[in-house]
């Protein structure tokens, strides 16, 4: 059974930083694809930053030069620091996984940034 519980968000003010976790389980983390994706207030869901099985991470436009991907294989998380935050990054943040062609995703982590 595969589970992502995400972790850290909260109120910043703009300027601030955030970082997010996603702890895995039911994958084999190492050589899983991983992504963060958020959600905001009557929006649709969109994609923020992700990485490939061959550890290659692509960002969001809105995302380049914020925020970063890591992963500790060791811990089986993936973390998404976010710098610089601006009120327009207010959104749920949900970790996904792939998996024998579905898509597994967390209850998400909510991140509001005021002004």
């Amino acid at each position: 059974q595969v589970q992502l519980v995400e972790s850290g968000g909260g109120l910043v003010q703009a300027g601030e930083s955030l970082r997010l976790s996603c702890a895995a389980s039911g994958i084999i983390f190492r050589t899983n694809a991983m992504g963060w994706y958020r959600q905001a207030p009557g929006k649709q869901r969109e994609s923020v930053a992700s990485i490939s099985l061959f550890g290659a991470i692509n960002y969001a436009d809105s995302a380049k030069g914020r925020f970063s991907l890591s992963r500790d294989n060791a811990l089986n998380t993936v973390y998404l620091q976010m710098n610089s935050l601006k009120p327009e990054d207010t959104a749920v943040y949900y970790c996904a996984a792939p998996k024998n062609g579905r898509t597994y995703w967390g209850k998400g982590t909510l991140v509001t940034v005021s002004s």
